[in-house]
């Protein structure tokens, strides 16, 4: 008969086996809890794509819908990698710890398989392997939130201004009166009664 501690080091053995051939073939797909990872994913391997230029004349996702405090994307689109925003996030909760009740609202999610292939590679023999996740996101879109209990401005302002020292392009600090932004334009009253009048003449 084979003792506890003998087959309890034999099954662990054998897990640890089955998890390294498992993974020697391809990309890991386990997503434990602090990974910002999809939970299912059909195909491992996308196209690059390019990052999405707001022209249509929607405002979605540019202003606050959670929090009171929130980092938006000032200058150029950018794609932001799943390593980046839990940085960035990390940030943020530690400097609002204190406040108890404060929450964190991510509004954007990396959902992106980004494949890389070696330096000096010859050409052909299919795509790249199995990088890390990402997510493409355009001037104006609101990155994090910061909400639950009220949050005194000079302790939001300073979280999200190190957050954003975090991110690999421009941000900017918004509340609930910020007006909504269409790329590089910031839609006002009077942007709108403008635009409005324009179409009024043009149509006369």
């Amino acid at each position: 008969m084979f003792s506890l501690r003998t087959t309890c080091s034999a099954l662990s053995a054998l897990q640890a086996q089955t998890i390294v051939s498992g993974n020697a073939g391809g990309p890991s797909l386990v997503r434990f809890r602090h990974q910002l990872a999809p939970r299912k994913v059909t195909f491992i391997k996308r196209h690059k794509g390019v990052i999405p230029i707001p022209t249509g004349g929607s405002v979605k996702g540019t202003t606050l819908a959670y929090g009171d405090w929130g980092l938006r994307i000032k200058g150029q689109g950018v794609r932001l990698t799943a390593k980046q925003l839990t940085t960035a996030e990390e940030v943020i909760k530690r400097k609002i710890k204190p406040v108890k009740g404060a929450k964190v609202f991510l509004r954007v999610f990396p959902d992106i398989p980004v494949c890389i292939k070696g330096n000096e590679t010859r050409m052909g023999k299919g795509k790249g392997t199995f990088e890390y996740w990402a997510t493409r996101v355009s001037t104006g879109r609101v990155i994090f939130e910061i909400g639950g209990t009220p949050v005194r401005e000079e302790l939001a302002r300073d979280a999200l201004r190190l957050a954003g020292a975090k991110l690999p392009t421009i941000m900017e600090f918004i509340d609930r009166k910020t007006p909504p932004r269409l790329g590089n334009l910031l839609l006002t009253s009077e942007t709108k009664e403008g635009a409005d009048s324009t179409s009024t003449s043009t149509s006369s």
